[in-house]
């Protein structure tokens, strides 16, 4: 596995556990972060589709 593919790997664990933090990780302080924990905060599900799709756009 290419350290890439394990860092990733690591990134969506992260954000299926804590999604801001995985965000937060990725981005770092910003517009996004503040998305990802409204949309946590609302309802986990928003929360985390939200940092999978910040994780995984290229």
């Amino acid at each position: 596995m290419s350290d890439l593919q394990t860092n990733t790997l690591l990134m969506v664990i992260i954000a299926i556990l804590i999604p801001p933090l995985a965000v937060f990780l990725k981005k770092g302080l910003g517009m996004a972060l503040i998305i990802s924990i409204i949309l946590t905060l609302l309802f986990y599900v928003p929360g985390l589709i939200h940092a999978l799709y910040v994780i995984l756009k290229t």
